[in-house]
């Protein structure tokens, strides 16, 4: 079950300002692991300030590497909050970006130049012409020398102090794609597809996303001084194993700093997930057995040797590292039979609990028999992708089901789709006599707009509207597929996301009292809400911030007495085997049905404009996971299902 303090602390009990620390044996790189990216970026922005506080005490300026991206944001925020609070100054600073892509005019809202503005230059004293970024602009037959004179600058003044970084899914750095040489230096880059394919939300598309890129190279990272590489989320977990504990490889260029004798990867739990001291704590450290450890390790000492729990014995055990858990609580048979009946509890086939039964051991309440749901959807089309199965499962066994929209999704539909549905409305006011000036210029701007809009520029208001309608649109066909009524769906549009680019506002009090008024105008039984963390863009993680703030300042009232939450997992990634509280199977005919009502959002098909490095359909990442759920399910020795939707329970 997972409570407030879950997700507040760390697993061993620690607050999230502290790193998780271990007995070490499986690590080459120091590593800190913080429960959030909020407490690893503060402490990280802790240390450039005392650094560049101690060169301007010993008189001398500071030479920062930064970094761009979506992980250092929150370091920069502290940083630009130290400087209006405490007086932090800039003045002795002096920087170097790893890179920029190429070719970029530096005004473009995808310029590296314009996102370190934004995120910090432009809110500190640095003086100007103490920052440097690679030159996107510069000729293709002057590209080499300028990166020769941008290596030239950073000896001239004195080296790099500090480097920081990010990590690419593939373990680039800077971008140093796979391949690149630990001798390389600053140069022009091609980009590996894959992190195109990441980046490709930020340019509206992978056709638009730049081939190149301008670089430093490994050893211009390598030779800084002090190096401090962060990484949030469980999508960066393979990626931070292979370079933490794995060996040096071209393959993973992140490894490379494995040679680095001052160097310290500064993560959250989500992208530590993968690490062994994480994922099999029992192999490094005497653990505390209690029964979400022993959960955890029998599941995957089952899965690991590929053993029915049932059939686990005591040399099992043993030679797997818990033999302790044995000395504690007898012989593994007994172990077992408990961990089984466990996972064999999670399983219902009625979410919302089945009336008239004995629900000791279900997942959820038999009464009231007929619950209100509200189900929170960051996007137009989440709730059916992550919980499809289980929202029909709700309706048909006779719930009141609500769905709350939180954003309008409308950066994820494609120019062209945008410009299909204005042109058709336009079309038809025109067909038929229709006189709605107004509603005709919209469309017509629109359609204008998108006509000539330039790379560099964002979606006009106008623009917005339409793709936010497209989007609407086919929320509320997906609710009539699934019979709710279409007043059941409501629409929040919640204001951190309305900014046109891939690029949020952080959640503000707007944002939570639009939550708070859906759920107390619903009060529901149940909510469902997406915990789903590995969500490339960060919606996710703002929309649950919102549902669980708002739960917070609610719990005080009566109905939220009556009211449990639950959390499912997107597109993205599933619920580890442990952690399932409820899960929800599907037959093979629930499944195409799942799939029917995933189809009725049309403009997420085909060539989906934020897709990642995954090149599947929404459609195929929902059954394939669902599956493999299921798959888990059976090799642990319970009954074989087609696929399995699976949630955990948040006790606010």
């Amino acid at each position: 079950m997972i409570t407030e303090s879950t997700l507040l602390d760390s697993p061993n009990g620690r607050s999230s300002g502290e790193p998780v620390q271990s007995a070490i044996t499986y690590e080459k790189i120091p590593t800190h692991i913080y429960a959030d990216a909020k407490a690893a970026s503060r402490a990280v922005a802790q240390e450039i300030a005392d650094l560049i506080r101690q060169k301007q005490g010993e008189g001398k300026p500071c030479i920062l590497g930064l970094a761009t991206g979506s992980s250092p944001k929150t370091v920069y925020a502290e940083l630009v909050r130290m400087h209006r609070e405490e007086g932090l100054s800039f003045r002795n600073v002096v920087s170097y970006n790893l890179d920029e892509y190429y070719p970029m005019e530096p005004d473009s809202l995808q310029s590296y130049w314009r996102f370190m503005k934004e995120q910090l230059f432009d809110h500190v004293d640095i003086q100007e012409g103490n920052y440097h970024v690679p030159d996107g602009t510069v000729r293709p037959d002057k590209v080499a020398e300028f990166c020769r004179q941008y290596e030239a600058a950073i000896e001239a003044d004195g080296g790099l102090d500090f480097q920081l970084l990010g990590i690419g899914g593939n373990g680039h750095i800077g971008f140093n794609e796979p391949g690149s040489l630990s001798n390389s230096h600053t140069r022009l880059m091609m980009l590996d597809n894959s992190t195109r394919a990441a980046a490709s939300g930020d340019f509206g598309g992978l056709a638009k996303t730049p081939r190149k890129a301008i670089t430093m190279g490994v050893a211009s990272i390598l030779s800084a001084r002090r190096v401090v590489l962060l990484a949030w989320g469980e999508r960066k977990a393979p990626v931070i194993r292979g370079a933490v504990e794995g060996t040096v490889s071209e393959l993973n260029p992140a490894s490379y700093l494995q040679t680095h004798p001052n160097v310290l990867f500064v993560i959250d739990e989500a992208a530590a997930s993968e690490l062994t001291r994480m994922k099999t704590p029992w192999l490094v450290d005497s653990v505390v057995w209690d029964n979400k450890m022993i959960k955890k390790a029998v599941t995957h000492l089952s899965l690991t040797l590929g053993k029915p729990v049932l059939k686990l014995t005591d040399r099992d055990y043993n030679d797997n590292g818990m033999s302790d858990l044995l000395a504690q609580y007898g012989q593994s048979y007994d172990i077992n039979i408990d961990i089984f009946n466990q996972l064999q509890h999670t399983i219902t086939g009625w979410p919302g609990g089945k009336p008239n039964a004995d629900d000791t051991n279900r997942p959820e309440r038999a009464l009231p028999a007929q619950k209100r749901c509200l189900l929170f959807s960051p996007h137009p089309d989440d709730d059916i992708i992550s919980m499809g199965g289980t929202f029909q499962r709700l309706v048909d066994q006779g719930h009141e089901v609500h769905v709350g929209y939180q954003t309008s999704g409308n950066i994820a539909v494609a120019d062209d789709e945008a410009i299909r549905f204005a042109d058709y409305v336009v079309d038809f006011n025109n067909q038929f006599g229709i006189k709605s000036p107004e509603a005709t210029r919209i469309f017509q701007d629109a359609a204008a707009s998108l006509r000539n809009k330039k790379d560099s520029e964002m979606d006009t208001a106008e623009v917005r509207y339409v793709k936010g309608l497209i989007r609407m649109g086919e929320a509320k066909s997906t609710c009539r597929f699934v019979g709710i009524p279409v007043e059941n769906a409501h629409f929040l549009n919640m204001p951190f996301y309305e900014t046109g680019t891939v690029a949020k506002k952080p959640l503000g009090e707007e944002d939570v009292r639009i939550v708070m008024e859906l759920i107390e105008q619903i009060k529901p039984h149940q909510i469902y809400a997406a915990g789903d963390l590995a969500d490339p863009h960060g919606t996710h993680k703002v929309c649950l911030d919102a549902v669980m703030e708002a739960v917070r300042r609610l719990k005080h009232k009566n109905f939220m007495k009556d009211c449990w939450v639950w959390l499912y997992r997107g597109a993205w990634a599933e619920w580890d085997i442990h952690e399932i509280e409820m899960a929800v199977p599907m037959s093979p005919d629930q499944v195409m049905r799942k799939r029917l009502g995933i189809f009725k959002h049309q403009s997420q098909k085909d060539g989906v404009v934020y897709q990642g490095t995954d090149s599947r359909e929404f459609w195929q990442r929902a059954e394939e996971r669902n599956r493999a759920t299921a798959g888990l399910y059976n090799r642990l020795g319970l009954a074989e299902y087609e696929a399995i939707e699976a949630f955990v329970r948040w006790k606010f």
